[in-house]
């Protein structure tokens, strides 16, 4: 008994030292997910959400948005690192994380929100934007949205399923490759260098696009 406590002692031993001194290993390699429908290849653009949730399991996989919805967090903030809403209830101003960009090399920007904003034209679309003004964009890192009137459920319809206004794509790819060519090959934001993957499924269109990951704000941000 005390040889074999011995000898697991040891391993346990061994394995930790293993732990402490291995490098991490950098992501790398192409991911096949498969999931247990078709797919639509609609699902592959958040500008057309059909006000269901299963294309969401998607825009997860492979987009990201301003805010979202985490475990724990009813909006965790992702592309925009904070945001605030005035006190008057009419305007909302998101601030961007710095460094992060699509995985076609072009950063994310106030331009690819406005411009995926403009584009939504999903479920809730009409009720969403005839709430709002307009979009102006600050500066390079913050971008304001102005309501006609104060409105409590602009961040309901903006950051969470109700809506994919909130999920970005980039302005310049999509206008260079059209629709049809973004539900093809979708490019999506995320900091690091992007693995590829392909989304096994008995679609016609089966896209080889990438998944990306953004960082866990390091704080809670004020929201309306």
């Amino acid at each position: 008994m005390t040889r074999s406590r011995g000898l697991f002692r040891a391993l346990v031993a061994l394995l930790l030292v293993g732990y402490t001194v291995l490098p991490a290993i950098a992501a790398d390699g192409q991911i096949t997910w498969g999931v247990h429908i078709s797919l639509a290849p609609t699902w592959f653009d958040p500008a057309e959400a059909p006000g269901i949730i299963t294309p969401f399991m998607i825009y997860y996989a492979l987009h990201d948005a301003l805010v979202k919805p985490m475990p724990g967090q009813r909006l965790a903030p992702s592309l925009a690192e904070s945001w605030n809403a005035s006190p008057d209830g009419l305007v909302y101003e998101f601030i961007l994380r710095k460094g992060v960009k699509f995985h076609n090399g072009d950063p994310v920007t106030p331009e690819d929100v406005k411009f995926s904003f403009e584009r939504y034209k999903g479920a809730a679309a009409q009720a969403l934007k005839q709430k709002v003004a307009a979009v102006e964009i600050v500066d390079p890192q913050r971008v304001r949205f102005r309501l006609k009137q104060p409105w409590p459920d602009f961040m309901t319809f903006y950051g969470t399923p109700a809506t994919g206004a909130g999920w970005i794509v980039p302005k310049k790819y999509v206008e260079k490759v059209g629709d049809d060519g973004f539900k093809r090959r979708p490019s999506e934001p995320g900091r690091t260098a992007s693995r590829r993957s392909r989304l096994a499924s008995s679609s016609r269109s089966r896209p080889t696009s990438t998944t990306g990951a953004s960082r866990r704000a390091s704080r809670r941000c004020a929201s309306a």
